[in-house]
This record gives structure tokens, C-alpha cells and sequence, in this order.
């Protein structure tokens, strides 16, 4: 996590809920399909959090999306994921979230999505697979 002096960027939530496919490898973002914080889970469904960050172009912002405890292959459980990503423009609209896969049954319950900028956490959102 790189630290600055600069006063904290503000970031705002733009929608969350359920959205269409995501290309990782595209700057285009997912389209909203339905505004909620209870989804059904199904393989294949995307779901998170569109923000829009201020004054913020060249920061880093580090996210993490706690998650239901699921296995990996080997049956340890899965630690919350975690990354960081330099804030490319300004005003940068980020998304964060995840898609179901197999199987559904261990990704069922809640799915919280924090957004971090120098260790303060400036948004979260939690959203219910069901």
C-alpha cells in the first residue's frame, strides 16, 4: 500500500447490483442489469460496485472483497481477495466485483467490496448471493 501526503481523493459510489459481462482486459465497464444488494446466485452472474474517484489521477487504491468461506482445490479456505491499482485519470470510474462460478452452494451469503486509498477505506458495499 504506497502512502501520500496529498488529502484523500473522494470517491463515490456510482450504482451495485447485478451488471453484464465483464472484459477485465477492457477499458469499457460492466452495464448495469439490476440496481440491488440481493442477487441470486447462478454461474456466470456478475455482481459489485461501479465508483467514481476524484482528484485522485496517479494514487494507488487498494480494494478487497470479503467473501463466504469457500475452498480452493486443495480445501484450504479462501482468504478475502485483495489488490491495488493506480488510479489512471481524473475523474476514474473504477468497478469492483467478482462472477459465480462452480460450485454456487459455497459462494452463497454476503460479499463485501471495500475501496481503500492510503489505508483509509473511502466506500464499501456489501452484496447477498442467495
Amino acid at each position: 500500500m504506497k502512502r501520500s501526503k496529498k488529502p484523500l481523493p473522494k470517491v463515490e459510489i456510482i450504482n451495485y447490483g447485478r451488471y453484464s459481462g465483464w472484459d477485465r482486459d477492457s477499458r469499457t465497464l460492466p452495464e448495469l442489469l439490476e440496481l440491488t444488494t440481493a442477487i441470486k446466485a447462478e454461474v456466470g452472474v456478475e455482481f459489485g460496485m461501479i465508483v467514481e474517484i476524484f482528484q485522485g489521477k496517479g494514487r494507488f487504491l487498494d480494494f478487497r472483497i470479503d467473501h463466504p468461506p469457500f475452498t480452493d482445490k486443495e480445501g484450504n479456505v479462501e482468504p478475502p481477495f485483495e489488490g491495488s491499482y493506480q488510479i489512471k485519470s481524473n475523474p476514474y470510474t473504477f468497478f469492483l466485483g467478482d462472477t459465480v462460478w462452480e460450485p454456487v452452494e459455497d459462494k452463497k451469503g454476503p460479499w463485501t467490496m471495500h475501496i481503500f486509498i492510503d489505508g483509509t477505506e473511502l466506500a464499501s458495499k456489501t452484496i447477498i448471493l442467495t
